[in-house]
């Protein structure tokens, strides 16, 4: 079994932000798929503080807020947010913004039960262990209000590149100097402890394609206090 390189790890920052500098607004303005379903379900609940983790250049920052809700984006490339920033500016939206530079292995900078939502986009594959996935699941509740909002997605082990290039450990793998954590649903079921069961949707993205789940889930409340608003499906392979 291989091993887990710490230094390797750690590389993957250098590598994303060399990554940033070298291709302005990578992916382009429109935001993503998963962007538009959270999108919709946030306006639906009236979710108003959201936080985004990974949020790169922010083409889903953009979405969030032009629909007139706060954002928190963060990112341990300080090159994207930079160009975030920037393009916040433009429609007048940048006092709903928040950004920092940070490395989701540590503690999130907000406090307990301060945003209705939380959403990421590939940021739970990176380069980050099963024991980092897990605390970083744990601050997630943490900083949701009761009730809240998850929704990430992943790459998962049906995806073309699962099981192939480098074999960095722990159920990751490295293409073209990305680290790629892939997914089974045991380890959306570790992460979803203190969380509604999941909705998991299969999806694809990219000329690959990568193959995708989106996971939605809401911080679970006692009965007596909040209803339980998720719904559960099967992921497909």
């Amino acid at each position: 079994m291989t091993e887990v390189d710490p230094l390797v790890m750690d590389d993957q920052r250098r590598h994303w932000r060399t990554t940033f500098q070298s291709n302005p607004a990578m992916y382009g303005p429109a935001p993503s798929g998963p962007a538009l379903h959270a999108l919709e379900l946030f306006e639906r609940e009236r979710v108003r503080d959201v936080l985004e983790l990974g949020a790169g250049q922010g083409r889903d920052t953009m979405a969030f807020l032009r629909a007139g809700m706060n954002v928190t984006a963060l990112d341990y490339a300080p090159e994207g947010l930079a160009e975030l920033s920037d393009a916040a500016a433009s429609p007048g939206v940048a006092g709903k913004l928040t950004t920092a530079a940070h490395d989701v292995r540590s503690p999130l900078p907000l406090p307990d039960e301060s945003v209705d939502a939380v959403f990421s986009h590939m940021l739970f594959n990176m380069a980050l262990t099963t024991g980092q996935l897990t605390t970083l699941a744990a601050e997630v509740r943490r900083v949701l209000r009761p009730g809240g909002w998850h929704i990430y997605t992943v790459r998962h082990t049906g995806d073309p590149h699962a099981g192939t290039g480098l074999d960095r450990g722990d159920n990751m793998r490295e293409h073209g100097g990305f680290i790629v954590h892939f997914f089974d649903q045991d380890l959306v079921n570790r992460l979803g402890q203190g969380f509604s069961a999941p909705e998991i949707v299969t999806f694809e993205e990219g000329d690959l394609p990568r193959r995708l789940w989106r996971v939605t889930q809401n911080k679970t409340v006692p009965a007596n206090d909040a209803p339980d608003r998720s719904r559960r499906s099967s992921p497909e392979s």
